[in-house]
């Protein structure tokens, strides 16, 4: 297969040198025969590259109108899983620039099938505000799904899928990619209820449901996601009583840690999440202000376990 590619790569190149090839020429500038130079013509035309044949002796082959692209082949799946990777990196400081520009690129040298499949990811998706990493390994995610999403969003056709485990039916709006995570922002239209939807969570149902007419969505996309994820999304969810104001509070965290909430005696509680006990400690104790901890219970023991932890690892004052 690799061979193949190599060989169609090399091929795409030779017929944007000149406009004319017989196909005993291509044939001889490869090492392959005739019928393979057919059967390689066969898989550009596959692949959205225009390929005209003309008749004569042998067989002759040009590129045609719209043909002026850099030999870059990609399939499907290849083509959104770059294209995932690209929009991912567009949220991360220091390369975003450089991300959106060679998302540009990509979508100028990609045939047009594969360009508008491009084009709608890259439309329906946005990157959430980065935090610290999880002891958690990340889920798979299948390209394939976030690509029938993306062109569900597109055409606005209605989903049908599994949400662990439980039947739903949604009007598909957002993708946002956060936390290493992919979530689908999506209208229930019973309830005229929004919510964000891990993807890996999902299980994407085909036929799909109705087509539907799309509704603004009422506020910020990526502060809703982090709002309701810190609030139902996470696998671990925590309310924090903190010793300080909500504004003090606000100013040392990370937006993607979870929300603020001020309580009347000029304390706040932290609403946050993670995907493990461990992470949600790491996040409360970097804090720096005074906490307490009382839900969930898990959290309450791995806490009192971590202080007597440390406990024991300092020296003994009196030896």
């Amino acid at each position: 297969m690799r061979e193949t590619s190599a060989r169609t790569l090399s091929l795409l190149s030779l017929l944007q040198t000149r406009s004319d090839w017989s196909g005993s020429n291509l044939a001889e500038r490869l090492g392959v025969s005739d019928r393979t130079i057919r059967n390689d013509m066969s898989r550009l035309r596959e692949l959205g590259y225009p390929v005209d044949a003309v008749r004569g002796p042998g067989g002759r082959y040009r590129l045609g109108v719209g043909a002026k692209l850099p030999p870059l082949l990609l399939d499907d799946e290849e083509a959104v899983a770059v294209a995932v990777g690209l929009r991912a990196a567009t949220g991360i400081a220091g390369v975003e620039e450089t991300s959106a520009r060679a998302l540009a690129k990509l979508e100028q040298v990609l045939p047009d099938r594969l360009r508008r499949k491009l084009r709608a990811l890259v439309r329906a998706t946005t990157s959430g505000p980065v935090n610290t990493d999880s002891n958690v390994e990340d889920p798979a995610i299948d390209p394939g799904v976030l690509e029938a999403i993306s062109l569900a969003i597109r055409d606005h056709d209605g989903l049908r899928c599994d949400y662990q485990d439980a039947p739903l039916e949604i009007e598909p709006y957002h993708l946002v990619a956060w936390q290493r995570r992919w979530y689908l922002v999506a209208r229930e239209p019973r309830g005229d209820t929004w919510a964000p939807y891990r993807v890996d969570w999902l299980r994407v149902k085909t036929p799909g449901g109705r087509r539907f007419t799309p509704v603004d969505f009422p506020g910020d996309l990526t502060e809703f996601v982090v709002r309701e994820v810190a609030r139902t999304g996470w696998a671990v969810h925590a309310r924090i009583r903190v010793d300080a104001p909500a504004g003090e509070v606000v100013d040392r965290i990370n937006p993607a840690v979870g929300t603020v909430e001020p309580l009347p005696d000029g304390g706040s509680v932290l609403v946050t999440g993670g995907d493990s006990l461990e992470v949600v400690a790491v996040w409360i104790s970097m804090l720096g202000l005074p906490f307490h901890v009382s839900e969930p219970p898990e959290l309450v023991e791995h806490v009192r376990d971590l202080a007597q932890r440390y406990a024991a690892a300092l020296p003994d004052p009196l030896a």
